[in-house]
């Protein structure tokens, strides 16, 4: 049974709100804090990094890449900080209850999906980066992944 506003049940209350840090998230992340707040809702904010990739051995016997494992993770990590810390500030700015996550995923589509439902969250507010055509095919798009295995309404912004 769906909530019922005018019954003074909330339509959501708990939105996940993945971002790469990109300039179309942080404009998605405006929209994400706003419904939180118009809502009374929670917004978890998810940040998802890809695992460390073990340097290859390069033609000269050498290493293509000298980035520790260790080194790696410190990295993703700041980055992550960053990224989950502008958007913990836009929300607590109006009073919005805010948790950020950070995971690591090959898939990052796999990962909101799992974060929405291991998180309880009602509701997805994502940016798409609105590819069209061949780059489209091949690429692929996180956004329709999301949509596409995700069983929670997903509002998605440009």
């Amino acid at each position: 049974m769906a909530p019922d506003p005018a019954a003074g049940d909330a339509l959501f209350r708990h939105i996940l709100f993945p971002t790469d840090g990109s300039e179309l998230s942080a404009n998605a992340a405006r929209y994400a804090v706003a419904l939180a707040h118009s809502l009374g809702a929670r917004l978890t904010a998810l940040h998802v990094t890809a695992p460390y990739m073990p340097p290859f051995p390069d033609l000269t016997g050498g290493y293509a890449s000298v980035a520790s494992d260790d080194a790696y993770q410190h990295s993703t990590q700041r980055h992550a900080d960053r990224i989950l810390g502008a958007v913990g500030e836009a929300a607590r700015a109006v009073n919005v209850e805010f948790e950020p996550v950070h995971t690591v995923s090959r898939t990052p589509w796999d990962a909101i999906v799992r974060t929405a439902r291991e998180r309880g969250c009602d509701a997805i507010v994502m940016a798409s980066h609105g590819r069209k055509g061949v780059s489209a095919l091949v690429l692929g798009s996180e956004t329709v992944k999301v949509l596409t295995h995700c069983s929670i309404p997903v509002l998605v912004t440009r």
